[in-house]
């Protein structure tokens, strides 16, 4: 029964783009972020679905979209080389085999962010993004929302729809993204015209934020909280009483505390102590030898090459309490550990070159989202009030994501890739309009003359 309801809403949505054919690019951001084919039993897991929506997508813009004064962003082009790059060291992966598995995912991811700011061509189509990967995001938040207001939730038992701790499903990548896209929420509650700003939308809204926060809560994932604390800080840049507002949020965290499950409490207090933590001691030690490792092969081991590590360290952990303090040490072996950060992760799989391509795409975001904003405030055109909050939240977004992807191997999640997308088609947008501003026809005349 439930993969005849998946298949008859795909089949619907699809059926929405032959008349509107932008749509099939919002079914395959559907496709890419919810992946109903892996909450398929077997009608939709055995078929090639995310192919199949990205061919009918490319097809539709290139057969019925405007291609009037397509722009092509600097981002894009690095995206591309990233790309190629990408292939290159998958074909001379340490693993091979392994890489290829990865690949096949990845090569998705970025040539759908490089296509997708192409058919950004109105405010439109730029809210319609947003407001879909927010709700499909918020399809698994919400249940992780409720489960931990029923339960509490737990370190690695919470289960998010399915049994899949991979992707979205994951703990630590599932609170980096909530975190993340609460600027966008309340973006879309205030400036969204797809769902008129009402009280309705608001409160929905507001509840989605709160749903937003608890997944850290109950996934127990300690970078949550780190992008939680990120969040509130970035906050203070705009709002009027500063510290009125760092009050509140101060007494609302220690009156949250007594509400929140013990096991949390005790699995953030570990936060400033990596030595009596095995999970983060492994990092650490996964970390340097990563660091190693690019010492003698510069251009990364491609995809995967995580899989040959071998670590030891020693665990620290204190028993007892003033002259009858114990310090206990242990020694720990591993082998075949992930990075758990995203910054290694691309050193240790593309090496150098491609560390600092993936930085340029990323903190070239946060740069032009800066400059978005400033040029929307010289403007000051009436009908661009959205702009500036919607650069706002996209920028905050991707600084939430920096700072969480030191924790978790996420460089290629096809959800941050997308938020680059609807930043890039920002951009362009604003630029074509600027471009289209500067000139006027002469009232009676043939040719067009330039206003500031």
């Amino acid at each position: 029964m439930r993969d005849l309801a998946f298949v008859g809403f795909l089949m619907a949505f699809l059926a929405l783009g032959f008349k509107r054919p932008f749509i099939f690019v919002l079914a395959y951001a559907y496709v890419d972020i919810v992946a109903p084919q892996r909450l398929s039993y077997w009608m939709l897991n055995t078929v090639p679905i995310s192919l199949i929506v990205f061919g009918l997508a490319f097809l539709g813009w290139l057969i019925a979209d405007d291609k009037k004064d397509i722009r092509v962003s600097f981002r894009q082009g690095v995206m591309a080389l990233l790309f190629v790059y990408c292939a290159y060291t998958t074909t001379v992966a340490d693993f091979p085999i392994d890489a290829q598995g990865k690949w096949d995912w990845v090569w998705k991811a970025l040539v759908f962010a490089m296509f997708l700011p192409l058919t950004l061509r109105t405010k439109l189509r730029i809210e319609a993004l947003g407001l879909l990967m927010v709700l499909c995001a918020c399809s698994i938040i919400i249940t992780g929302g409720i489960k931990t207001l029923v339960s509490g939730g737990g370190y690695g038992v919470m289960r998010l729809l399915i049994d899949d701790n991979s992707g979205l499903y994951e703990g630590s990548i599932i609170s980096t993204v909530a975190i993340c896209i609460i600027p966008l929420i309340l973006w879309l509650s205030k400036y969204g015209t797809v769902f008129p700003p009402d009280w309705k939308t608001k409160g929905f809204a507001y509840a989605l934020v709160v749903a937003c926060m608890l997944i850290p809560v109950g996934t127990q994932a300690r970078t949550g909280l780190v992008c939680l604390g990120v969040l509130a800080v970035l906050m203070l840049r705009f709002v009027r009483h500063r510290f009125l507002y760092a009050g509140l949020a101060a007494a609302l965290a220690v009156v949250a505390v007594p509400f929140l499950p013990q096991s949390f409490t005790s699995r953030m207090a570990t936060i400033g102590e990596y030595k009596a933590d095995q999970s983060a001691s492994t990092r650490v030690a996964v970390w340097a030898w990563t660091w190693q490792y690019v010492q003698s092969n510069p251009m990364g081991g491609g995809f995967e090459a995580y899989l040959q590590n071998k670590v030891k360290f020693d665990t620290v952990a204190s028993t007892g309490d003033g002259t009858t303090t114990q310090v206990e040490k242990q020694e720990v072996t591993d082998a075949g550990r992930a990075y758990h950060s995203s910054y290694f992760e691309m050193l240790g799989e593309q090496g150098f070159p491609g560390l600092v391509m993936w930085l340029v795409i990323h903190l070239g975001g946060i740069w032009r989202m800066e400059v978005v904003q400033r040029l929307s405030r010289k403007r000051k055109r009436a009908d661009e009030e959205w702009v500036v909050p919607l650069a706002l939240a996209l920028q905050n977004g991707q600084i939430i994501y920096m700072i969480g992807s030191l924790f978790v191997g996420i460089a290629f999640q096809p959800f941050i890739y997308m938020l680059i997308a609807l930043q890039i088609g920002l951009d362009t947008y604003l630029a074509r309009r600027r471009k289209e501003a500067a000139f006027r026809p002469l009232t009676g005349g043939k040719r067009a003359v330039r206003v500031a």
